[in-house]
């Protein structure tokens, strides 16, 4: 490999859910769920049962205890009983002697094995002093006054559980890179209080394990692993995955991590806040330590008592300033309908759009006039601001707390701008309404420098190995402003639908012509004479060559055969449905609208009883508040709660109870109905994309979808001059809003 060639990913690519060894202080045994037979072995086996790793490979799970004193009966039982409950971890740990020692044994099943892992037993009296420490860290969580008070008390608790020199509480930034904000530590140890740890020390697919595993065990960093052994007929490429397992062993380049920090044991547990990977309870100790299966549970439900806690007080803050925030939006709602003049409203009236969100500064470009309010770069700056973005982005917003990194020239004005919220109102007409954050200059100690030494293996590879020093390290960080909370970007979108509401109530009719003519004429000319006749007729033809096949063939088929003709049928299905999907879109463009009156009442009970009927066999609770009628053309009225109700039955379909509320109430100027779900939500940070054709979210993609239903939303809402907006978060639900203007009966 050439000098030029460096590997320097290889923590981030290291495979270290499949390192294929496992801790040397415990045993673990992979056998086939339906024969018992043994397919996996540790090499050190010998040791638990007296008989070689090479002579149980392939035999049943009793062979391996033919010279042991525990009964066969016993454990073939404990696996039936699991099988059959089809339940592990709620049964785990199972304590068994065997040859006069008492061991832990824990099972799990994962990709259609089970894996059977023995660990050493710790005393009869640690076991009571977990139980009351536990009591007392209930106690702690309800008493404790602040959050850093908590996760002190915390550390404190884990300590006194497992007994290693030093517990930290480490939490995660937002490029990942670690943060000690809690610590606990024997006396004569230096303190790690307030230092940072790069992103690299903690690489992704690390990260991802600790989601899946929450207590993570280094016994001994200076021990020999044990390999994992396989019967020889087992395939290479299919490696023993142990994402699951308590033993897994730890990857080389982490224990030479341990060594050079000092620290021969460790262990960790996860915080989790909201599904994602919070921070870690990280522990430290100088010499090996073993902490048995039940301590190490007793210190994971003091950390999930913390998870929890964590859950509770961030919503509970999260709540306030979200309130508080749509209070001042709401203001300036008002403000907008009342004065019909988007500057002033914005930007002349007691309450701003600079209140709107943590922001010290705000700019409107609107007419191709500038309004500043607060502390903002000078207009020059801020008009280079937005031709970058109209060249640069596509979607309706753009935040960011470390704008001169994406736009360089923002280093000019990084005291008053180094972090940036926008939204769009007209790309095409240049108008923009920005937020600045002042730079946060921050003095950060990191444990060591954080840039990794670049080495050379023996073979010549360069790679990126860990820190020899953690000596404190100070650096100062620069162009990073405050970040933008989800709240806040919430808040702005639904900001961003009054103001175009107002826009278009301006009847500006050469923007509305041209949205008309570029989103309907365009798209429907270029799509519909593919669509109906270059798409319908050859995918028609597909079918029916393949329904022949079938029919006249079918007998001589293989069962291989007819299942892929058949799927080429359900394909044609799905296409023709993607097909109707987008010659609906594109009608929306140029339908008349037949306005009237409209039921709301029967026809959302009538799209229930098609969704209830449609979704038998799981738990779905559809519930209809109040429905003030509106004026509006029923059938697109029809489609647009379709698309919503459809949408929030298919994002809680994972859920054991899906619950959807519908209401809906009346102002003065107009309707709103709320679509409300408990599903998967979504990340606010990607909400420029949601009403894009063809889009969808990250964590929408394992869901069947086109990515049509939320664009004809808005297409609707548009033809009638409402508004749609929308807030949500991971794992917390989803709530859509849409807004129909009252008409007057004159």
């Amino acid at each position: 490999m050439s000098p030029t060639h460096f590997d320097l990913t290889n923590c981030d690519r290291e495979p270290i859910h499949i390192l294929g060894h496992i801790q040397s202080y415990g045993y673990l045994i992979a056998i086939q769920p339906d024969t018992y037979s043994i397919v996996h072995v540790s090499d050190n086996i010998v040791g638990l049962v007296g008989v070689d790793a090479a002579q149980l490979l392939g035999q049943p799970i009793d062979t391996m205890l033919a010279n042991t004193d525990l009964p066969k009966s016993t454990l073939i039982e404990i696996l039936n009983v699991g099988r059959r409950n089809e339940s592990w971890e709620t049964m785990n740990p199972h304590r068994l002697t065997l040859n006069g020692k008492v061991w832990n044994l824990i099972i799990h099943q994962h990709q259609g094995l089970l894996l059977l892992e023995w660990e050493p037993i710790g005393s009869d009296q640690n076991t009571v002093v977990n139980q009351q420490l536990i009591a007392q860290a209930l106690t702690e969580v309800q008493s404790s006054r602040t959050l850093d008070e908590l996760l002190q008390n915390t550390a404190r608790r884990i300590k006194t559980i497992i007994g290693f020199d030093r517990v930290m509480v480490y939490r995660f930034e937002s490029d990942w890179h670690g943060h000690v904000i809690a610590e606990e530590k024997d006396e004569h140890l230096e303190p790690f209080l307030g230092l940072h740890y790069p992103a690299s020390d903690i690489p992704r697919q690390a990260r991802e394990l600790y989601k899946i595993n929450l207590v993570r065990l280094i016994a001994d960093a200076g021990s020999i692993p044990a390999p994992v052994l396989s019967q020889p007929e087992w395939p290479d490429d299919q490696p023993l995955d142990l994402t699951h397992s308590v033993l897994r062993s730890v990857s080389p380049i982490h224990i030479e991590y341990l060594k050079n920090m000092g620290v021969q044991a460790s262990m960790s547990m996860s915080l989790i806040y909201r599904g994602e990977l919070w921070g870690l309870i990280a522990c430290h100790n100088s010499s090996p330590r073993y902490v048995d299966y039940p301590a190490r549970q007793a210190a994971k439900f003091v950390s999930q008592l913390l998870s929890a806690a964590l859950e509770f007080r961030k919503g509970k803050e999260d709540q306030t300033s979200l309130l508080q925030y749509q209070q001042i939006a709401r203001q300036l709602h008002e403000q907008l309908i009342a004065t019909e003049d988007v500057v002033r409203a914005l930007t002349q009236l007691p309450t701003t759009a600079l209140n709107v969100n943590g922001a010290t500064g705000a700019a409107l470009l609107f007419n191709n006039k500038l309004y500043r309010l607060g502390q903002t770069p000078d207009e020059k700056a801020i008009r280079a601001v937005a031709e970058w973005i109209g060249v640069n982005s596509t979607e309706t917003y753009l935040e960011t707390n470390q704008l001169p990194k994406l736009y360089p020239l923002a280093e000019e004005f990084r005291a008053v701008g180094a972090g940036l919220l926008t939204i769009v109102l007209s790309r095409e007409l240049n108008e923009y309404l920005f937020w600045f954050k002042p730079e946060r200059i921050q003095q950060v100690t990191w444990a060591g420098n954080p840039d990794k030494p670049l080495t050379v293996d023996d073979d010549g590879t360069h790679r990126l190995s860990p820190r020899k020093s953690f000596a404190s390290w100070t650096e100062l960080v620069h162009n990073t402003s405050e970040p933008w909370s989800e709240t806040e970007i919430s808040v702005v979108v639904k900001l961003r639908e009054d103001i175009l509401q107002v826009v278009t109530k301006q009847a500006n009719e050469i923007r509305l012509l041209n949205q008309r003519l570029q989103l309907a004429y365009e798209e429907l000319d270029a799509f519909s004479y593919t669509v109906s006749h270059d798409l319908r007729t050859p995918l028609s033809s597909i079918r029916c060559y393949s329904e022949i096949l079938i029919e006249e063939y079918g007998q001589d088929l293989t069962p291989d055969a007819h299942s892929l003709l058949q799927k080429v049928i359900d394909s044609t299905d799905r296409m023709r449905t993607l097909i109707r999907h987008i010659l609906n879109y594109s009608r929306m463009g140029r339908s008349e609208l037949d306005t009237q009156p409209v039921d709301t009442k029967q026809l959302l009970e009538g799209i229930r009883e098609d969704m209830l009927v449609a979704t038998k066999g799981r738990l779905l609770y559809i519930d209809i508040g109040d429905t003030p009628p509106i004026t509006a053309d029923p059938t697109m009225t029809l489609q647009l709660f379709t698309n919503l109700l459809s949408n929030s039955t298919k994002y809680t379909q994972l859920i054991p109870e899906g619950i959807i509320r519908i209401k809906g109430s009346q102002t003065d100027n107009e309707v709103i109905y709320s679509v409300e779900d408990n599903g998967i939500g979504f990340d606010m940070k990607q909400a420029g994309k949601i009403f894009d054709l063809f889009k969808r979210l990250e964590n929408a993609r394992g869901y069947e979808g086109s990515g049509v239903g939320l664009a004809i939303v808005k297409r609707i809402i548009n033809r009638h001059h409402g508004k749609i907006w929308f807030h949500s978060e991971p794992n917390q639900g989803a709530t859509f809003s849409v807004s129909f203007p009252i008409i007057s009966a004159e």
